[in-house]
């Protein structure tokens, strides 16, 4: 693998916090009881959906923190000798789609928040095909080699 131009460790968190996301953001759906995982040794708690929402929201939190850190990276002095790539630029606009509306779920569950059942559907099915479409240009960056975000100028 070649050597990113950002350190290795935004990238490994971003890795991990996106398959954790992945996996509370599907076990929010009632997958972990259908499919018997609840069943598995140690899994129980992926049937709660309580303690997988409030999981999700933590991870969530630290995906904010790092997504506004290398945001905050990139105005500061990283635009200045890093390029993004055309996969780069297609992945940030996802995971910015991804963030917003990520936010716009969380206003969405505030207590006396009461939208309209059209603008639910357009929030959660929004989410949903974004989180497909990061996985599918993770798998393009990976079949083409080329899974880095930005290379040097």
């Amino acid at each position: 693998m070649k050597t990113r131009p950002y350190p290795a460790w935004i990238s490994r968190l971003f890795i991990l916090l996106v398959a954790a996301l992945t996996c509370t953001g599907f076990m929010q759906m009632p997958l972990a009881k259908r499919y018997a995982l609840t069943t598995l040794p140690g899994m129980a708690w992926t049937g709660d959906f309580f303690l997988v929402h409030r999981i999700h929201y933590v991870l969530g939190t630290v995906l904010l923190f790092l997504v506004a850190l290398v945001a905050v990276n990139w105005l500061k002095s990283w635009r200045n000798w890093l390029a993004l790539t055309g996969l780069g630029l297609a992945r940030a606009v996802v995971v910015g789609g991804l963030v917003v509306s990520g936010l716009l779920r969380v206003y969405r569950n505030l207590p006396g928040v009461t939208l309209d059942p059209t603008w639910i559907l357009t929030i959660e099915w929004t989410h949903l095909i974004l989180v497909m479409v990061l996985g599918v240009l993770a798998l393009v960056a990976l079949a083409r080699r080329a899974s880095a975000y930005a290379v040097r100028k």
